[in-house]
């Protein structure tokens, strides 16, 4: 049997032996099936190892038990070697007719393609199938690296797709995961390890702490020293780890390059800015830009940098001083972002406010700390949103173990609650 049909058969649907669906992410397939029977490209976006390929084949499960043949569904996944044959578009092209003439499926055709960055020209083809209005399909597609996928959606597939960031499990889905019960106990237990899918396979910390090196060497590697040819590969890492260590602190370009010269090492504010650059791209890092709640606008200059998953810190940096309120932080920006909100760190009158989060005509006020314990925290914390005078809600999200009553109409929130509001 021709190889690639070899590989096709191996990863499909097709045979007695189904491919691992993993855990339900039931909040994605349930946003992607909103937009099913329409010719709009399905993209899921996100860092390597988040569990992109797990929501695809879920996706064509989902398909299969509401009677869609599967033969009627093609999956290709260029993480695996055995797709090593697959390098541009034609060879993708010859693949997918490769497998129609085969498998001579009927009616529409579901096109699954995961990592597709790694085929050159992949935009050419999936341009050409989901305009080709002689044969009817429907394409779902997967990347880990944002400027390459936005700009070829962009230029080539412009208003004919829709997105899905995916993110390492929710502190939701850890619940679901575990089978633990919602508590301020088992979110400390969250916020402690991380959500990368696999940690919960592994039996102890030493393992959990080699796989989580193991991704990040993979994405700094793959995603970046190889595909933007990168001269200096133990600065990109230096700075992926000062960012980590700053993550939820206000910073700047300026600030990280200031660092690295005081340290004696020889760079420049453009190398700098473009590493940042390509570790956002690839996931690692989310930029959160700062807000001017009353001129209604971004401000230039200072930003937050948040880590898409507290795993990188927790079991790679843990000596570095990072209190849990910063955590926390992170935690919350991750929630917000995966309720599909746009996310900036507030200012009013040079104050200043952890989040701005807007979602269509839905706009949120939040500011968060570890505990209120003190009476200076309490004035420090309800402060900035008591400066806001518009109506729209307000938020004080803490780890206390009591919730306070309402104060000027803002609400105080319980962390481990957070997730059911939004």
């Amino acid at each position: 049997m021709d190889e690639r049909l070899t590989a096709l058969w191996k990863f499909n649907f097709w045979g007695d032996k189904l491919p691992e669906l993993g855990y339900l992410r039931s909040g994605y397939t349930a946003k992607i099936a909103d937009y099913m029977g329409t010719r709009l490209i399905k993209v899921l976006v996100g860092q390597r190892r988040t569990g992109k390929s797990y929501v695809l084949r879920q996706v064509a499960k989902n398909l299969i038990d509401n009677g869609i043949q599967a033969i009627n569904t093609l999956f290709i996944n260029k993480e695996f070697t055995e797709f090593d044959f697959l390098t541009n578009y034609k060879e993708l092209d010859e693949l997918i007719k490769l497998y129609k003439s085969e498998l001579k499926p009927v009616g529409k055709v579901y096109i699954f393609i995961d990592e597709i960055q790694n085929i050159d020209g992949w935009e050419k083809v999936i341009n050409s199938y989901s305009q080709d209005y002689t044969g009817s399909y429907e394409l779902f597609i997967s990347g880990s690296n944002s400027k390459m996928i936005s700009t070829e959606l962009a230029t080539m597939l412009s208003g004919r797709y829709i997105n899905f960031d995916i993110f390492p499990f929710s502190y939701a889905e850890y619940l679901g995961i575990t089978g633990s019960e919602q508590s301020k106990e088992s979110y400390v237990q969250y916020m402690s390890s991380g959500g990368l899918p696999e940690l919960f396979l592994l039996p102890n910390a030493e393992t959990r702490r080699n796989y989580v090196s193991a991704i990040k060497d993979t994405v700094l590697l793959r995603d970046i020293i190889q595909r933007q040819n990168i001269r200096e590969p133990k600065l990109l890492e230096n700075i992926f780890v000062y960012l980590i260590n700053n993550a939820s602190n206000l910073i700047s370009v300026s600030n990280v390059f200031n660092y690295f010269k005081s340290l004696g090492r020889k760079t420049s504010f453009d190398i700098i800015s473009n590493y940042i650059g390509y570790i956002q791209d690839s996931f690692l890092i989310h930029r959160c830009e700062r807000y001017d709640i009353r001129g209604k606008q971004t401000i230039a200059g200072n930003v937050k940098f948040y880590a898409n998953d507290l795993a990188y810190k927790n079991y790679l940096y843990p000596g570095f001083g990072y209190g849990f309120g910063y955590m926390l932080e992170n935690l919350l920006y991750l929630d917000l972002r995966r309720a599909g909100y746009e996310v900036y760190t507030g200012n009013i009158r040079n104050k200043e406010l952890d989040f701005v989060a807007q979602k269509a005509d839905k706009l949120i006020y939040i500011q968060c700390a570890y505990l209120l314990t003190e009476p200076e925290t309490i004035e420090r914390e309800y402060t900035s949103l008591e400066t806001i005078d518009d109506n729209y809600e307000k938020y004080v999200v803490t780890m206390d173990d009591l919730t306070m009553p309402s104060n000027k109409g803002i609400k105080h929130i319980q962390a481990w609650k957070l997730w059911e509001l939004l």
